[in-house]
C-alpha cells in the first residue's frame, strides 16, 4: 500500500500559519456623499499603528460602447503598505470627487490583493 501525499495537509498548515503575516487592505463600505462631492470609504487594514494615511490614484475614464456610460478604476494606496500586519484598524476617509470629469460614472475602488467595491457616482 502506498503511503498518501502529504502535500493537501502541509498546504493547509501553511495557509493557516501565514495568513496572519499577509498584508492586505480591504473596504469595509463606501457610498457617494452628495452634500460634500466626496467618497466616503471605510477601510479595514492591519498593522502595529493606526496612523495609516490613505491616497487614492485616478484610472482613465471608459465609456462603455453598448450604451455610453462611464467608468472609471481608482486606485487606493496605503501610506504604510509593509507595515508589520499585528493587529486590525478601522479608518474612514473622504477623497473628493469634485474635478471628476469621468461623471456620471461607476467608480471601482481597488486596492490590493483584489478587492474591489463600486459604486455609482452622478
Amino acid at each position: 500500500m502506498r503511503p498518501k501525499s502529504l502535500w493537501p495537509f502541509s498546504t493547509v498548515i501553511f495557509s493557516v500559519f501565514a495568513a496572519p503575516a499577509l498584508q492586505a487592505d480591504a473596504f469595509s463600505s463606501a457610498y457617494y456623499d452628495s452634500k460634500t462631492n466626496e467618497l466616503v470609504v471605510t477601510m479595514i487594514y492591519r498593522g502595529t499603528n493606526p496612523d495609516h494615511q490613505f491616497s487614492v490614484r485616478w484610472g482613465e475614464c471608459q465609456t462603455l460602447a453598448d450604451d455610453g456610460r462611464k467608468q472609471i478604476a481608482v486606485e487606493v494606496l496605503d501610506s504604510q503598505w509593509s507595515d508589520d500586519a499585528q493587529q486590525t484598524f478601522t479608518k474612514t476617509v473622504r477623497f473628493s470627487v469634485a474635478n471628476l470629469n469621468c461623471r456620471p460614472a461607476m467608480v471601482t475602488l481597488r486596492t490590493a490583493p483584489r478587492f474591489e467595491y463600486t459604486r455609482q457616482i452622478p
